[in-house]
């Protein structure tokens, strides 16, 4: 009965279909959860490419490329540019860019970091992009980017995720602060200096 086999044929795709969300769902929240900082994000795109036949340049380097090629390079450990080479390329016929960015909102270690008062260990930040920094306060955060430490050799960079909560920026009780009722007022500079949990 070809209605039978057409309805058959309908749930065997839709569980195709199913499971390939599934998979790409999964591989996505794998990469938001690793992508935790634009080093990670380019890190883990880096990756990607590479497990999808990519090869990696060096801007430094003079470059050999080939129509059918699939390629790429970083710049600071913080940028990613790739791109593929049509088959049927010719110079001059033209290309095309697509462009996303790796950073977003969110604080910015101090140089030096080190801050206290009222007998907390409290940490330096500098906000970073247009943040709806109100939204930051009493949560748990974390610390990720990148670090550079000295080794036998020189100096080396690497990546950091301390993956528990440290830090909190608190808000003051309301038998403190009266008027919050009245609208929420905070000073970026005095204000969003998270607590550090020792």
């Amino acid at each position: 009965d070809s209605s039978f086999l057409s309805f058959f044929f309908s749930v065997w795709m839709a569980d195709i279909s199913a499971n390939r969300a599934r998979l790409l769902a999964s591989g996505f929240l794998g990469f938001v959860n690793f992508a935790v900082s634009p080093f990670h994000a380019v890190e883990a795109s880096r990756r990607r490419l590479l497990e999808n036949g990519f090869q990696q340049l060096s801007e430094g380097d003079s470059w050999k490329i080939k129509a059918g090629g699939k390629y790429f390079f970083t710049r600071n450990q913080s940028t990613l540019l790739a791109f593929t080479v049509g088959g049927q390329y010719a110079p001059g016929n033209g290309f095309e860019v697509v462009a996303a960015h790796t950073d977003s909102p969110d604080f910015k270690l101090k140089p030096v970091s080190k801050a206290g008062g009222v007998g907390y260990l409290q940490v330096g930040v500098q906000p970073y992009g247009g943040g709806l920094w109100h939204t930051w306060f009493d949560r748990d955060l974390t610390v990720a980017g990148r670090v550079i430490v000295a080794t036998s050799t020189g100096f080396e960079s690497r990546l950091v995720h301390v993956k528990r909560p440290i830090l909190r920026i608190p808000s003051l009780a309301i038998h403190l602060d009266r008027e919050v009722s009245e609208g929420f007022k905070y000073n970026k500079e005095g204000h969003l200096l998270p607590v550090l949990a020792t």
